[in-house]
């Protein structure tokens, strides 16, 4: 019964309008094989309380850095929301860059580029963390 393949609640930060990197983030998850997931966010419902209902029930926020400087606002609220429903959350970094804006950076469990295997490996841990506390 332990052999069930886990699938993986996450909420990835998104904007109401479509991104390269929310789309590349997507391509790359839905390109593995052994990664199920399910993304609990939705584009178009972002107050706090409606990312509550949606962080709650996942097991790690991702959130895209680079979608902070199209909407600071949101990306601070998604992570504020996260961080007061204790959900590990792994920051992405802005594609093609390296930094990622101090603000955010600290609140994050881990930051990581764009490496496929990257990206679920600090998903897997995350997870593996918030079950150990």
């Amino acid at each position: 019964m332990d052999n069930e393949p886990i699938t993986y609640k996450l909420f990835i930060s998104q904007l109401k309008e479509s991104t390269d990197e929310y789309n590349k983030l997507i391509d790359k998850l839905e390109a593995l094989n052994n990664f199920p997931y399910t993304n609990y966010s939705i584009a178009d419902k972002t107050t706090k309380e409606d990312l509550k209902e949606q962080i709650k029930p996942v097991d790690v926020v991702v959130i895209l850095s680079g979608q902070y400087s199209i909407n600071k606002d949101l990306i601070k609220r998604e992570i504020d929301v996260a961080i007061e429903l204790n959900k590990p959350i792994v920051m992405i970094r802005p594609y093609g860059l390296e930094t990622v804006p101090e603000s955010i950076e600290q609140k994050a469990s881990e930051v990581i580029g764009w490496n496929a295997g990257c990206i679920i490996d600090s998903i897997q841990e995350s997870l593996d963390e918030n079950v150990d506390n």
